[in-house]
């Protein structure tokens, strides 16, 4: 065990967040924690990382367990270089470094070397000091420093670059590549995805997966969740619940809860209400009056269950008031920048949308996908180029920055100025839908948090009606919930869609085409992410054989050809092993997560000798992941 948060509560205030929340982490766990908006995920990882004190209950870890921790929006500051700062993170080795390079310069002094004794002694003090400098990593550090900025996007930047130079993304993005390379044996990550294009979002899932430390990540990105932990944890009503295996995982067994949960609600009221007609009918009845009154006495024992409820989610549908013609938008040879004087983000970029069709754009950071989309909705200028709607287009558009809300506005006042038309009845149900209920109405725009205003944002794009929506990262910003809420709404939209948005899960349920930026044009495929990634790898093998059926039209030696063949073969030995200690790894903690969820419930919490030997089965299998671990560590190097 890593760290154990026992009976964790906190208030705001009289507010409640947390009530008596608990969480063991044992090493090498990989675990989700999920939530509404609000929920406290974000206060449970702070008092985890020891950032906030609990108002009661205690977190239990080990003095020298290395804890690192990302907060969302955490960038680097200060006056450093990109080099500096994650030179930074190794402080005792660079410091091991300096004393290294102190007694290479002594060693090669010829006075040093004049006295045997002394220099004996120098040479046996290096020896001792470059083995601790090895063992600690220190070998690695640059190449680590490099993969790391290479995945985390800073392949091309200059070192030398300063960290003030960056933007908000990049620097959080900075200092999520810091924590990276220190690997401390726990990570815990809030919204780590935050600011990440899809290629650096596959890198780092690609890096967490063979993370030798334990992590405790805060997504909203469902993908991501499935692609990194074996774990979720769900705060729901200042409480937490763990489920074994990932998000789709979690939401299978979360509706089987509920819909066990509604079973027995039902069946406990059918019996209740059953014992209480025959207490009625017979406690008047002399021959009866003693059944019914010992069946009055039962009733009084029994534990009513709660009747099973969902949290209040959003409710909402896109409607169009009519429809566009076949052909909705033709773009063809355009080049756009942010503004006049910066060059072309993109060039000759050129598509056609059809109706009904579901394109999405997809594309690095910095491409210019925003900039396009303001584009196309008339925001912007094209440098190059020509834009054309088709006939009866209405246009819907939503902006990831929320340009178009004046914070000043109560909530009522910023959708009933645009739709002046509609009683207020209206508004406020339509509100109320996007859970502004009561006096939250009255809140201003500028005191909202960016999930209530894109709420407040997707509520004028539902009263519009429009025909074609244009949606700027529609998901940022909305808990997990909201973004199922929204994408249900978009499934049955009749209506054209053309969006941009990081979120696979999202791209992989709406897209049936899929348009990727690249500076020189655009790139296209249809059908959504999953098939897009399929269809480059397919490229990429076809490439590559290419390439070697040209290569091998050049004879080979005999002994080469033979030691290709065996090269080969050992190469795809190795693949199943890997792929073999793999699977034994998931089965394991798998197992081992049951087993403690077993631990956990109260028929066993009270049996010493069910605990003992449930303790006894964990260590077996524990003892088994280290050897399983081992040897794929092993083959991966």
């Amino acid at each position: 065990m890593l760290l154990n948060a026992s009976g964790i509560v906190k208030h705001y205030g009289v507010t409640p967040i947390l009530e008596g929340v608990s969480l063991q982490i044992n090493e090498r766990d990989r675990i989700g924690l999920v939530g509404v908006n609000g929920a406290g995920k974000s206060t449970f990882l702070r008092i985890l990382a020891g950032e906030l004190f609990p108002d009661n209950g205690s977190v239990s870890k080990p003095r020298e367990l290395r804890i690192g921790y990302l907060a969302q929006n955490s960038g680097l500051e200060g006056h450093a270089t990109l080099q500096e700062a994650m030179n930074s993170a190794f402080g005792p080795l660079l410091e091991q470094e300096r004393e290294l390079r102190e007694l290479e310069r002594r060693m090669a002094d010829p006075a040093e070397q004049a006295d045997s004794t002394r220099y004996e002694a120098l040479l046996v003090q290096y020896a001792d000091r470059n083995d601790r400098f090895r063992e600690a990593g220190g070998f690695e550090m640059n190449n680590r420093i490099r993969s790391v900025l290479h995945g985390m996007g800073f392949g091309d930047f200059d070192p030398n670059t300063a960290v003030s130079a960056l933007s908000g993304g990049q620097r959080t993005r900075l200092a999520l590549a810091r924590l990276l390379v220190v690997q401390p044996e726990l990570l815990l990550l809030d919204e780590p995805t935050n600011h990440l294009d899809i290629d650096t979002l596959t890198w780092l899932e690609q890096y967490l997966r063979t993370y030798a430390g334990a992590m405790v990540i805060v997504s909203h990105d469902r993908y991501f969740l499935d692609a990194t932990v074996t774990s979720i944890v769900e705060i729901e009503r200042h409480a937490a619940t763990r489920y074994t295996g990932n998000y789709s995982r979690f939401m299978d067994l979360k509706a089987a809860d509920f819909a066990q949960a509604v079973k027995l609600y039902e069946q406990q009221r059918k019996e209740i209400q059953r014992m209480e007609d025959f207490v009625q009918r017979n406690i008047a009845r002399a021959t009866t009056t003693r059944r019914a009154q010992s069946r009055r006495n039962a009733l009084e024992r029994i534990e009513r269950l709660e009747k099973p409820g969902h949290l209040r989610q959003a409710s909402f549908s896109f409607t169009t008031e009519r429809r566009t013609g076949k052909d909705v938008l033709q773009v063809s040879e355009a080049s756009a920048a942010p503004n006049e004087t910066m060059s072309p983000l993109f060039r000759n970029v050129s598509f056609d949308v059809k109706r009904g069709e579901r394109v999405a754009l997809l594309g690095p950071n910095g491409i210019g996908k925003t900039t396009l989309l303001r584009a196309l909705v008339g925001n912007l200028a094209l440098q190059a180029g020509t834009i054309r709607w088709g006939t009866g287009v209405m246009l819907g558009y939503y902006d990831q920055e929320q340009r178009g809300l004046n914070p000043a506005n109560t909530v009522l006042e910023e959708v009933w100025s645009e739709y002046k038309m509609l009683p207020e009845a209206e508004i406020r149900t339509v509100l109320g839908n996007f859970l502004f209920s009561g006096e939250d109405v009255r809140k201003t725009v500028g005191s909202l948090s960016g999930g209530e205003k894109a709420r407040v944002a997707l509520s004028k794009l539902m009263l519009r009606k429009a025909n074609v929506l244009v949606l700027d990262e529609p998901t940022n910003h909305l808990d997990l919930w909201s973004r199922e809420v929204l994408e249900a709404a978009l499934e049955e939209y009749d209506g054209t869609l053309l969006f941009v948005s990081h979120d696979r899960y999202f791209l992989n349920r709406l897209a049936d085409r899929i348009v990727e930026l690249a500076p020189d044009g655009a790139t296209h495929f249809l059908g959504n992410y999953d098939e897009m990634v399929s269809k480059k790898k397919e490229l990429e093998e076809w490439q590559a054989a290419a390439n070697a059926e040209a290569a091998s039209s050049i004879p080979a030696p005999a002994s080469d050809y033979e030691a290709e063949k065996q090269a080969k073969r050992d190469e795809r030995a190795r693949q199943r092993k890997r792929e073999q200690a793999e699977a034994d790894i998931h089965r394991l903690e798998t197992e081992i997560a049951a087993i403690e969820e077993e631990m956990a419930t109260p028929e066993v919490a009270v049996d010493f000798v069910k605990l003992k030997e449930k303790q006894a089965q964990i260590e077996e299998r524990q003892a088994a992941l280290e050897t399983a671990y081992a040897a794929w560590e092993a083959l991966m190097e």
